[in-house]
């Protein structure tokens, strides 16, 4: 990637007035804490402890152990200007057999982060799921169960209550499309389950516990804000075949439409409505699409797709282009889709749209002096918020922007090998070191703000 051309202040004031800044994180990738105050395992503990699963047999035991060191971590948010926390809660801090008794720790503990970060000057985002299924629940079939609905109903029902005097904006689940095909089609994630019907059942209960989630929060909460978070980003064949076609069309409409879709516009995309339809019961659709006041967009590159007879429903992912730019990661880099994608979701669900994730892995460490460069993540990000800039522009319904992550974290499959931090973390001390990229993005912060 070559060095950005616009400045952080520059493209800071080209954004419209009342725009947000902010950062995420999910409890799992940061918490750590795993055993302490009550908490159970959830579905990615036990996942971590099969040999083979994460890399480098990393866990989420300790993470960043944001639990004892958010007061850091929040003033670091503070300093860095934010105007919105995204965080999620965990489901087994709070309810540690996933119902039936709650546990006051675990809400103690989400007390203390919706107080210091309301006290930073931030809005407080919570998120309910974020992929930490209590085990419990696991074991008595989980998403594939459609009492899970309920469940889920039920505990976002004691987040409302204890923390709806404070916590204005919610949402109910980040990237479902994600935890259900790596979850239930490919082993990829927790919980490690390769079965069409699962698969198919588990979507349509995680649809069916928004919609149920979104009620109780509309009816616990004055003046809610309520949403769900997606992973939304153009499907392409790796090559232009008939078989990598159908491929990449059941891929989109699994990844891009079997959530957005039936949330918001009251049906499943046609490549899946044939399939779904064993496990859809009288009035569930109406159940599912309930009003929301915002759509959350996690967007990362493009996916090239392939004919992948091997895998369960006959897709995988390809390769991107040889010439194509990339992320150390190897994550194809296209902000011209960001572009494009922010416009189509606007014309399609014509909802606000606030940007929950963005961001790219770099494997910058500090130098001898102790400070951590990082100018791929910072060219990165000057393309992309210039291409958010664009699609503002060209008529898209953007209200914010947080960047992932603000954190060094537990990155799932990948453990800590992979880093999106805009702090480095070390892993070893724990010590937080806000990287070039931080000060850019205060820089940009800055800008705006000042713009009034």
């Amino acid at each position: 990637m070559t060095e950005p051309v616009v400045s952080p202040q520059e493209l800071g004031r080209g954004f419209p007035a009342g725009f947000r800044w902010g950062a995420s994180t999910s409890a799992y990738q940061i918490e750590g804490a795993v055993a302490e105050d009550g908490r159970k395992p959830s579905i990615w503990d036990i996942r971590c402890r099969i040999k083979g699963k994460v890399n480098n047999g990393d866990t989420g035991d300790i993470a960043c152990d944001h639990y004892h060191r958010y007061p850091e971590d929040i003033a670091l948010m503070r300093d860095a200007g934010l105007q919105v926390y995204r965080f999620s809660t965990a489901w087994p801090r709070i309810l540690p057999r996933g119902r039936g008794a709650v546990n006051p720790a675990g809400l103690d503990f989400y007390d203390r982060i919706v107080d210091a970060t309301l006290e930073a000057g931030m809005e407080p985002w919570l998120c309910l799921y974020h992929w930490d299924l209590p085990q419990a629940l696991e074991e008595v079939g989980g998403w594939v169960n459609r009492d899970c609905a309920f469940w889920f109903a039920d505990y976002a029902a004691v987040v409302a209550q204890r923390f709806g005097d404070r916590v204005k904006h919610y949402i109910t689940f980040n990237e479902s499309s994600v935890f259900t095909i790596f979850g239930y089609s490919m082993d990829w994630a927790a919980p490690g389950i390769i079965d069409k019907a699962a698969h198919l059942k588990a979507t349509h209960h995680v649809n069916l516990a928004h919609g149920l989630g979104v009620d109780v929060l509309r009816d616990s909460v004055k003046g809610a804000s309520i949403g769900c978070v997606h992973n939304n980003q153009r499907v392409i064949p790796e090559t232009d075949t008939p078989e990598n076609r159908t491929a990449a069309t059941l891929l989109d409409a699994f990844w891009n439409h079997a959530f957005p879709d039936p949330q918001n516009l009251g049906h499943y995309p046609p490549q899946l409505a044939e399939l779904m339809e064993p496990y859809v019961q009288a009035g569930d659709l109406a159940r599912i699409c309930r009003p929301c006041d915002f759509f959350g967009l996690n967007h990362y590159g493009p996916i090239f797709a392939k004919a992948d007879p091997k895998n369960l429903w006959g897709f995988g992912w390809g390769s991107p282009p040889e010439d194509a730019p990339k992320t150390d990661m190897g994550w194809p880099i296209f902000p011209e889709m960001f572009t494009e994608e922010l416009v189509d979701l606007t014309r399609r669900y014509r909802l606000p749209i606030y940007v929950t994730e963005n961001g790219c892995n770099t494997g910058d460490v500090p130098d001898a002096a102790g400070v951590v460069n990082d100018p791929k993540r910072i060219v990165f990000l000057t393309r992309y918020i210039t291409a958010m800039l664009k699609a503002i522009a060209d008529g898209a319904d953007v209200r914010g922007y947080m960047v992932w992550s603000l954190l060094d974290n537990f990155e799932w499959g990948s453990g800590y090998g992979n880093r999106f931090g805009i702090i480095h973390v070390d892993f070893e001390t724990l010590k937080r070191t806000p990287k070039a990229s931080f000060r850019w993005y205060k820089d940009l912060i800055a800008a705006h703000r000042a713009k009034g």
